[in-house]
């Protein structure tokens, strides 16, 4: 018999963020969760590549997560790429064609889907890279 209760929707986003942050490492990524933009929203996991290109993954740990969320779009002004990152069990053909798709579990994910790349304009490139830089200075200095 298993006694485990079922997992909350926090442990479920917290284990999905998790697993897409080990993917980003291990393709040689700088990934942060919990990054604060410019425009007021706060991107779930924002990662940096080696050549200077700015990822953003919104995790959806479950459906009635993704249906109340209208806001990726405001996403698109601060990264190059954008994903969703979703569990297994998520419908992914509910997943726009403007974003790329990763799954991921707790131990690791894969991108099914690549992100169509918009790049960012210098100066917004410029002062999204230094805010992240900041950021995580900030956070390293606090630990």
């Amino acid at each position: 018999m298993d006694d485990a209760a079922p997992l909350s929707r926090p442990d479920v986003t917290a284990l999905l963020a998790r697993g897409v942050t080990r993917l980003l490492l291990d393709h040689g990524l700088a990934p942060a969760l919990e990054v604060p933009l410019a425009n007021g929203r706060r991107a779930d996991i924002m990662a940096l590549t080696p050549q200077g290109e700015i990822w953003i993954v919104e995790t959806k740990s479950c459906l009635a997560d993704y249906a109340c969320d209208e806001k990726w779009p405001d996403y698109l002004d601060y990264c190059d790429r954008f994903f969703f990152g979703v569990t297994e069990a998520f419908p992914h053909d509910l997943i726009p064609e403007e974003a790329g798709l990763i799954v991921a579990d707790s131990f690791n994910g894969a991108v099914l889907r690549d992100s169509p790349v918009r790049p960012l304009a210098g100066a917004r490139r410029k002062s999204v890279t230094l805010m992240f830089a900041r950021l995580v200075a900030q956070r390293l200095a606090l630990s």
